[in-house]
């Protein structure tokens, strides 16, 4: 899981201007929570790996997939216009829910 979540947020660095096309454009400094959201991912990517901040992490990012719903929910709007297949934006919302499970399966009790 540590793998994912660090590559997903260093590509926030690699690409950021495809992160940034997805957030609705009402929302200020864009770019600047691109980095934030990239930074967040791989500090929690990290903290994964240490029993003391595993469970911290894994809390996070919950709260993390939850606030990405947002995007993903935008996303489906016509608000934002994309190349992908619809059933595929569609996917993703199941997919935000199956990643916060598995994340809560980490935790240490």
């Amino acid at each position: 899981m540590s793998g994912i979540y660090l590559f997903a947020g260093l590509f926030h660095f690699v690409k950021p201007k495809i992160y940034k096309s997805i957030l609705p454009k009402s929302i200020p400094n864009r770019m600047l929570l691109v980095y934030l959201s990239g930074l967040a991912e791989i500090s929690l990517a990290i903290m994964l790996w240490f029993p003391s901040t595993r469970n911290f992490a894994i809390y996070s990012i919950i709260c993390m997939l939850v606030i990405f719903l947002v995007v993903h929910f935008y996303m489906l709007t016509d608000a934002y216009r994309t190349k992908l297949p619809t059933w595929l934006l569609w996917l993703r919302i199941p997919l935000q829910f199956l990643l916060m499970w598995w994340a809560y399966q980490y935790l240490i009790l």
